[in-house]
């Protein structure tokens, strides 16, 4: 539905400043959905209970808690906080290294978009720290997307890091959704697929999550190590042979597709999520929401894009860019801002720097041309694929000042390289790494 706010607290938005204001209406969503911020009004403390979302758990003694993806070191200071500190042990794994430190907690730095020798670590600790506890003990978990790399265990010793490493390149620089990419992670994995939640039965478990994934599958943020699994080991052989990448994993990976050896996860109704209980903090909605309300505030007829929102960046960019000519048409005389999230799909096809966002960016850019259009595409986690940014913006403008610096769109896009395009006309968005994840944001913009 089409909001419009009647006295906006900014002047008319002007064309010539497009580019900057998508930028600010980004800036202030970031904000809107800050993890320290969110928690602190979500979840309370106090006379032994714990609230989160309106559920009360009670705590008799300290808990232990690990705490596993972008987000896991904010999460987990911010929870340490609401506790007081009391928490009897835990571990943290992230994919930068923490700078900062917490008392009885374990420090991991994990790999992303691939596992590392820290990925690994930080697996077997959380699975000795979960290991032998009774029903009167509490596991919480702070889930974020990233967990799917930073903590790994494969089910099948024989596998190696080097194996781990290139089976997630497959898997990641292919055209799969990430719902298709994390089930074949699970079934691989003596960790994701609810197999930690299993490691820590019988204990109660409380899962706090940010999620990355499309709203109706929680069991896909960070491949759901503790969350019961719906996906099959079927499922998993006929995604890997519908895109034809069985030949392309490493040999001991390989061989249990085409062996059909793969161990099945743990299904709902399964005694070891008898306890358990879960709570999405932050979801791409949230992120949507408050772009669209950032938008209307700087006087734009806002519409959340109604189509879908993860398919190809191609097929996303122009279904998205009809939908705005249609408001742009129901609207005349108006500025009017389209908003959608979600998780384009782009396959990699060079060596270059970029990713989803910034491909969808400069492709939209090639639409827009001469136009009176603005089109920003960001990551929220502060790293667009293999890049340094988050994605980029543009506008009617960008490719006559492109061609102006002697730049091609279509051979950056065929290069992988949409980074350098935006990045020589100053065009992508630096917020360095956010911890925190919850998709993408895409925002489009018209003021004809």
């Amino acid at each position: 539905m089409a909001t419009q706010r009647q006295i906006p607290p900014h002047p008319r938005p002007d064309y010539l400043r497009g580019r900057q204001i998508a930028q600010r209406i980004f800036m202030q969503t970031m904000a809107a959905i800050d993890v320290d911020r969110v928690m602190r009004r979500k979840i309370e403390f106090a006379n032994g209970m714990l609230t989160v979302g309106g559920r009360q758990i009670a705590i008799s003694k300290p808990p232990r808690v690990a705490a596993l993806g972008k987000a896991a070191m904010r999460m987990a200071l911010v929870l340490n906080e609401i506790l007081g500190g009391w928490i009897e042990k835990g571990i943290v794994v992230a994919p930068v290294v923490p700078l900062r430190s917490l008392e009885r907690f374990q420090q991991f730095d994990g790999g992303h978009p691939y596992p590392t020798r820290g990925s690994l670590e930080a697996a077997a600790a959380a699975l000795q720290m979960v290991s032998g506890l009774g029903p009167d003990d509490l596991v919480i978990f702070l889930v974020s997307g990233g967990g799917s790399s930073v903590f790994e265990k494969p089910l099948d010793s024989s596998i190696t890091l080097t194996d781990l490493v290139q089976f997630n390149r497959t898997l990641v620089t292919s055209d799969l959704r990430i719902e298709e990419i994390n089930t074949l992670r699970k079934h691989l994995s003596a960790v994701k697929g609810g197999r930690l939640a299993v490691a820590a039965s019988p204990a109660r478990q409380l899962s706090i999550f940010i999620s990355d994934v499309p709203e109706a599958l929680p069991s896909m943020v960070a491949s759901g190590p503790t969350m019961p699994d719906e996906s099959t080991c079927g499922e998993s052989y006929e995604i890997a042979a519908r895109y034809g990448l069985v030949t392309k994993f490493p040999e001991r990976i390989r061989k249990h597709w085409e062996e059909k050896t793969l161990e099945e996860t743990p299904k709902p109704g399964d005694a070891a999520f008898a306890d358990s209980a879960y709570f999405c903090l932050l979801s791409n909605q949230d992120a949507v929401d408050a772009a669209l309300a950032a938008a209307a505030e700087y006087g734009f007829v806002t519409e959340i894009f109604s189509g879908v929102w993860d398919a190809g960046y191609q097929e996303v960019a122009e279904a998205a860019l009809a939908a705005l000519e249609r408001c742009g048409n129901a609207h005349p005389g108006q500025p009017v801002c389209l908003l959608l999230g979600g998780e384009v799909t782009c396959p990699v096809t060079g060596d270059g720097l970029g990713g989803r966002n910034l491909s969808f960016t400069l492709y939209a850019a090639q639409k827009i041309e001469g136009s009176r259009r603005v089109v920003l595409s960001a990551a929220t986690d502060g790293r667009d694929g293999n890049s340094p940014s988050s994605g980029a913006v543009a506008d009617g403008y960008t490719e006559l000042r492109s061609r102006a610096l002697g730049l091609s769109s279509s051979l950056h896009l065929a290069r992988s390289d949409a980074y350098h395009f935006f990045r020589t006309l100053g065009d992508t968005i630096e917020t360095g790494f956010t911890e925190n994840n919850v998709r993408d944001l895409r925002l489009l913009m018209s003021f004809e």
